[in-house]
């Protein structure tokens, strides 16, 4: 058995083959970037023919690796998975032409479009049924966005899709819209299982202009066949979001267990198949099928604070050097508190407008003292997300990806801080995998992939118990200085 996966990132596009085993054959990895446009207005768009140039140019990249493979050549590939950035749309003529450039997450233009939906929706009632805050990442906001500021051009939309489904539309016979795609549109209900028809009527759009739901698999149109003969029959199965891949390329596949992302940005997903498709306010509710669904929160403020403190306080460009000196300062007695939120902050709080803090300076700070602050106040973020979550005993199984597993001393004081047992994941590209493991679980071979978590990493009593001592001391910091910060706005 043989699938290739296909994970399309705001920066790039990355495709490979993978065995029944979920194990990849490495050098038939390739890549290829664009561009995001961005402006100080909050821009951040992809060319849309530049996205397919990139895809199209990736596939080919692989089918030529594959043909020059002895164990591949010849092989036909049984299937298609794909992960694609979430909560992104395009809008498009009837025939697919797209009328607009892809609209990504991270464009912010339309966020006093968010603060009235807030206003005249009910922020919780609306996260309570699709699982999603009224925030500018979402589809409401960029929808209202269109229609105040280009009312023309919106009236002209005949389908809004996200770039996987566009993507697919130009490559397949068919168009459709993954479970776990739908659902990071802000505009799905995932106890129903279909489009949420308050919020379809409260966004001014139709059920005609949005795809099918559904997981069923696509063929390869005749255009493409002649190039990429290997896939004339292979099942192509419509794309889910790159959080629900990295969950499941991490190696987070059971029910109950978690999955930390720590890179840029960073997140903690849990995976659940029993009980209502419901997150507490501020948190998140994410499909990943029909059968299985995420629960959790992303920070904006992760490896950032890193990069930035790095680069600020003029740090020694010796990362080794600097591992070693972290592995000599294993609990908080730097006298630091910070509050992370040097970009606007995502959950559990969603207030956009916070600053960051650094509290606690004297003469004797040093910059490694700060660079250890930010580190572990980002991992408390994550520490207060979990404590949230319902059912998140000390029994959860924990699996970290994004880079940060292959440092054992940041692995370790992440297991202190969150006082709880931690795992690296084996796989470097968690969302490339987890496309293909997703393929993989639709043929019948759950049961054959390779597990991807290795060997737990356990807290030290001590300093998880001081770790939890400054979690408190955080919070009533983050009280006295923003007192609304208690539940999102």
């Amino acid at each position: 058995m043989l699938v290739l996966s296909i994970d399309i990132g705001t920066s790039s596009t990355r495709t490979a083959l993978f065995d029944h085993r979920g194990r990849r054959f490495e050098r038939t990895t390739a890549q290829a970037t664009h561009a995001l446009a961005t402006d100080r207005e909050g821009r951040a768009e992809i060319d849309p023919a530049e996205l397919l140039a990139g895809v199209r140019s990736c596939i080919g990249s692989t089918l030529s690796a594959a043909r020059r493979d002895r164990r591949l050549r010849g092989r036909a590939i049984d299937a298609v998975g794909t992960s694609c950035f979430w909560h992104s749309l395009v809008g498009t003529a009837a025939d697919g032409t797209p009328l607009t450039p892809v609209v990504t997450w991270a464009d912010s233009r339309c966020r006093e479009d968010a603060a009235r939906l807030r206003r005249d929706l009910g922020e919780r009632k609306v996260q309570a049924r699709t699982g999603c805050m009224v925030r500018a990442s979402f589809w409401p906001a960029k929808l209202a966005w269109f229609t105040r500021t280009q009312p023309r051009l919106a009236k002209r939309i005949a389908r809004w899709m996200s770039p996987a489904e566009w993507l697919y539309l130009q490559l397949c016979s068919g168009l459709r819209c993954a479970h776990g795609m739908a659902t990071g549109t802000g505009l799905y209900d995932p106890s129903a299982l279909a489009w949420d028809r308050r919020m379809i009527a409260d966004c001014a759009v139709t059920a005609a202009q949005l795809s099918p739901i559904s997981d069923a698999p696509l063929m390869l149109d005749r255009r493409w066949a002649r190039a990429w003969p290997e896939l004339a029959e292979s099942a192509w199965y419509p794309a889910i979001g790159d959080g629900a891949a990295n969950n499941l390329g991490a190696g987070a596949t059971r029910p109950g267990w978690a999955a930390i992302n720590y890179g840029t940005s960073g997140a903690v997903r849990i995976l659940r198949d029993r009980g209502a498709a419901r997150s507490p306010f501020g948190l998140f509710c994410y499909r990943v099928d029909e059968r299985r669904f995420l629960v959790g929160g992303a920070i904006s403020n992760a490896g950032s604070l890193r990069a930035w403190a790095l680069a600020q306080l003029r740090l020694p460009d010796d990362p080794l050097a600097i591992e070693r000196a972290l592995a000599q300062r294993p609990g908080p007695d730097h006298g630091l508190r910070v509050l992370p939120f040097w970009m606007a902050e995502r959950a559990p709080s969603w207030r956009e407008d916070l600053r960051g803090a650094i509290v606690g300076i004297t003469q004797a700070t040093t910059a490694l003292d700060i660079l250890q602050a930010v580190t572990e106040a980002s991992f408390h973020r994550l520490a207060t997300i979990i404590e949230r979550l319902p059912g998140a005993d000390r029994r959860l199984e924990i699996v970290v990806g994004g880079g940060i597993q292959k440092s054992r001393v940041a692995m370790q004081r992440l297991a202190d801080v969150l006082g709880r047992a931690v795992r690296p994941s084996l796989e470097p590209e968690s969302s490339l995998r987890g496309a293909a493991v997703f393929a993989l679980e639709k043929l019948g071979a759950s049961d054959d992939i390779e597990p991807a978590a290795g060997a737990a990493i356990r807290p030290r009593r001590a300093y998880a118990r001081a770790f939890a001592a400054e979690r408190v001391a955080l919070a009533q910091l983050e009280g006295t200085l923003y007192p609304e910060t208690r539940t999102p706005r």
